[in-house]
């Protein structure tokens, strides 16, 4: 018997299916200025965040492959846009944009100044963009370079722009930390969506993955499971 559209059967179909499209995800290009990023039409997914909240750990949890996204043990190396791609083989369906780290004290203050401005600019201007994932660890809450990021796309956000915050690390707090630091979260997402995550439990995949994938695919109605890869 199929199920209703809405039934829980159905939703577990959808997430299985869209940890399956991340799953494609595939090394496009690296940029270390926007003039070197290829003009694309399809949907782009900024990832975003301070360099030791965990962002390429999440991409690499989120994508099941262990080195898509290099996670230096020195926060702050990765100083290029990194493009993957997303979709069956032979179609591209959507752009992963993984962005570098900020704020991290160890790296020239010249160096953080030109960072940020490629990602402004880039959040700014990206044409093809329709969602940034902010990382944030909740031990510490969002920062005041958070905070400043949080301004600058706050009007493409009241746009239209999809927005999460994602809160890593979420192993490292109890339950009733994790529910303290989710209602914050959701205050703080300004109308975007929130949400608890572990690399290590596994927790939250199967819901961003989905989120992702209705995000890139608007067009799809919501209980539509998605294609298999």
């Amino acid at each position: 018997m199929t199920a209703a559209p809405g039934h829980p059967q159905d939703s577990k179909a959808a997430k299985v299916a869209a940890c399956g499209w991340m799953h494609t995800a595939r090394f496009l290009t690296t940029a270390p200025t926007l003039e070197f990023l290829p003009a694309l039409q399809v949907p782009e997914i900024a990832f975003v965040g301070r360099s030791n909240a965990g962002k390429s750990t999440c991409i690499n949890t989120l994508t099941q492959q262990k080195r898509l996204a290099f996670a230096s043990k020195t926060p702050g190396r990765t100083q290029s846009i990194n493009l993957f791609t997303l979709g069956k083989q032979g179609v591209t369906d959507a752009i992963l944009a993984d962005l570098p780290g900020y704020g991290y004290a160890a790296v020239p203050k010249q160096d953080k100044l030109r960072w940020q401005r490629v990602m402004a600019n880039y959040l700014v201007t990206r044409e093809n963009l329709k969602a940034v994932v902010l990382m944030c660890d909740p031990r510490h809450g969002l920062t005041e370079l958070d905070d400043i990021l949080l301004e600058v796309i706050r009007p493409r956000v009241e746009e239209g722009l999809k927005f999460l915050l994602l809160l890593t690390k979420a192993d490292k707090l109890n339950r009733a930390e994790q529910n303290k630091a989710l209602s914050i979260a959701r205050l703080q997402a300004g109308g975007g969506e929130a949400r608890l995550f572990s690399a290590l439990k596994k927790q939250g995949v199967e819901d961003v993955s989905l989120l992702l994938w209705q995000w890139a695919h608007p067009e799809v109605p919501p209980n539509a499971p998605p294609e298999a890869p």
